[in-house]
C-alpha cells in the first residue's frame, strides 16, 4: 500500500511531489526530530491540509447523540460545567493531528509493521496508518464511531489492513494480533462524555478511571512485541472542582513504567492558540492559570531501545 500512497501526488513523469523543506533533518525525517514540534508552523499546517484534502476527516463519529462532549455541550446534562471542562485543559483537538500520527509511524514503528490502538476514537490514525503501509488494529467502545470509521476507510484506504473493533478494551486486548507499535491519545478523565456505557472511562471518576487506565495499559504492553515502541498522546487538565492539575502525564508514565515499559522520549507538540486567547484573560485574573496550547507525546520502549530503533531505519 504504501508503494501506491503519494500524499502530494505525482508529476507527468510519475514521480511522487514531495514537500519543500528545508535543511538536512527535515529531508531525511520530514521534520527535524526535536522535542519540541510545532503544529503552527506554515509547513506543518500545509503537510495537513494535505492529509484533509485527500478527505480525511478524524472528528466524524464524535458529534453524534452518544458523544456528550465539546462537539455538542447543549446535549451534556450540565452545560454550565462542560464549559468550564474546556477551560480546564485548553483548545485541545478531538481530532487527532494526522501529521503527528505520520511522524510517530514513521519514526516509531517498522515499515509494515502492525499497530495497536486501545483508545481507537476517530479514524485519522488508522487511515494514516493504512496509507503509509502499515497494517492497524483499533479497539473503540462506540459502535456508531466504528460505523464512521469504516466508512472512511471504504473511501480512502479500501485496499489497507485497517481494522477496527468495537468493543472494551479491557477485554478486546486479549484477542488483538501481537504489535510491533502501540499508539493511542486516551479520553482526558471526564473532560469529554462520549458515551452513557458504564465501561466507558469518560464516565468514571478519576480514581475508577484511573484503575481501568492502568489495566488497558498493562493489557496494551502484554501484546507489544520485544524491542518496540509505544506512542501516547497526552495532556494535562484539571480537577472542575478544585482547579489543581490532575498529574495524567505523570500518571500515565507511572502506569506504563508498572506494566514494564521505559520512558524513552518526551515531547511537546504546541498546537495553535484559537479562542485559548480570548479564554484565557479573566481566568488568569482570578485564578493565575494558564492558557494551555500544548500536548505531550511520550514515547515508551518495552525491551532494548537499539534493537526497537533498528527495527524502524
Amino acid at each position: 500500500m504504501a508503494d501506491d500512497f503519494s500524499l502530494f501526488g505525482r508529476d507527468l513523469f510519475g514521480h511522487d511531489v514531495t514537500q519543500r523543506t528545508n535543511g538536512l533533518l527535515s529531508r531525511r525525517f520530514e521534520f527535524p526530530p526535536f522535542s519540541v514540534l510545532d503544529a503552527r508552523s506554515g509547513r506543518w499546517q500545509e503537510r495537513k491540509r494535505a492529509w484533509r484534502s485527500l478527505g480525511l476527516e478524524g472528528e466524524l463519529g464524535r458529534s453524534d447523540a452518544g458523544h456528550r462532549g465539546w462537539n455538542d455541550l447543549r446535549l451534556h446534562p450540565r452545560s454550565a460545567a462542560s464549559t468550564a471542562k474546556i477551560a480546564a485543559v485548553g483548545d485541545a483537538a478531538t481530532a487527532f493531528d494526522p501529521v503527528l500520527a505520520e511522524l510517530c509511524y514513521r519514526w516509531f514503528c517498522p515499515p509494515g509493521g502492525m499497530v495497536v490502538d486501545p483508545f481507537a476514537g476517530g479514524s485519522t490514525r488508522g487511515i494514516v496508518a493504512g496509507l503509509l503501509g502499515r497494517r492497524y488494529h483499533g479497539i473503540e467502545l462506540r459502535r456508531e464511531q466504528v460505523y464512521a470509521n469504516e466508512a472512511q476507510r471504504a473511501t480512502l484506504a479500501p485496499q489497507a489492513s485497517i481494522v477496527w473493533v468495537c468493543g472494551d478494551a479491557r477485554s478486546e486486548l486479549a484477542m488483538a494480533p501481537t504489535a510491533d507499535m502501540l499508539i493511542s491519545c486516551p479520553p482526558y478523565g471526564d473532560l469529554e462524555r462520549y458515551s452513557d456505557d458504564a465501561a466507558d472511562l469518560s464516565t468514571m471518576t478519576y480514581p475508577h478511571f484511573l484503575v481501568a487506565y492502568r489495566e488497558i495499559i498493562q493489557a496494551s504492553m502484554s501484546r507489544l512485541a520485544a524491542n518496540r515502541f509505544a506512542c501516547f498522546v497526552v495532556g494535562e487538565f484539571r480537577d472542575t472542582a478544585t482547579g489543581l492539575c490532575r498529574g495524567f502525564v505523570s500518571d500515565t508514565v507511572a502506569a506504563f513504567r508498572a506494566a514494564g515499559a521505559s520512558l524513552y522520549n518526551d515531547a511537546v507538540l504546541v498546537t495553535a492558540v484559537g479562542s485559548v486567547s480570548l479564554r484565557a484573560a479573566i481566568p488568569f485574573v482570578a485564578s493565575r492559570k494558564l492558557g494551555r496550547t500544548h500536548q505531550n507525546l511520550l514515547v515508551f520502549v518495552k525491551g532494548d531501545p537499539r534493537a526497537a530503533a533498528e527495527a524502524c531505519r
